[in-house]
């Protein structure tokens, strides 16, 4: 059975994080939803809007086995913002189940709660904002069991395909990197 794969937009989320996440595990034949906060059309960082699956009203939670933030500003501060997305945060950690997050996403993990005695990256700007978690500010990628972390639009690809592997593989994850010309 494929991953059931839930990635919320809030309005500002970096695209290129968002896009690259969503495209890399469909890739992955992950099953993917875009779920937005208010309107299916959710406007990007930059301007690009993209629209949503569904609202986040209609995702059913206990379905979901993978939930993944895309970062960027004020989506990230969007998405904490949210008691909905923190609560699910919290829900999906409680049952073991990966939570990941890139760039300032991860600051919606500290909102939450959940990074206590965790190792995580971020996008530099936002590295002190993490309380007791153990911080590697050098990793691209960082996986602390059921929680994944990366720094930034630069790490995208190589954070989707972390994630990808946990959905197909390893050797599928490595397949895809190579048809998609990735250094790994």
């Amino acid at each position: 059975m494929p991953h059931r794969v839930l990635v919320p937009l809030a309005e500002g989320f970096e695209e290129i994080e968002a896009i690259t996440i969503v495209d890399v595990l469909r890739r992955a034949g992950a099953v993917v939803t875009l779920a937005s906060l208010g309107a299916l059309s959710v406007r990007g960082a930059h301007g690009i809007e993209v629209r949503a699956d569904k609202s986040l009203a209609e995702v059913d939670a206990a379905a979901v086995d993978m939930l993944v933030l895309p970062g960027g500003q004020p989506g990230s501060r969007n998405l904490a913002a949210d008691a909905r997305v923190l609560e699910l945060v919290r829900s999906m950690c409680a049952r073991g189940k990966t939570v990941a997050a890139i760039c300032a996403a991860p600051t919606v993990l500290a909102e939450a709660g959940v990074l206590e005695n965790v190792t995580v990256t971020s996008y530099p700007g936002v590295l002190t904002k993490f309380g007791s978690a153990r911080i590697e500010p050098d990793q691209r990628v960082v996986r602390s069991g059921a929680i994944v972390t990366s720094q930034g639009v630069g790490t995208a690809l190589e954070f989707a395909l972390e994630l990808a592997a946990e959905c197909s593989g390893k050797a599928h994850a490595d397949e895809l990197a190579r048809a998609m010309i990735v250094r790994r």
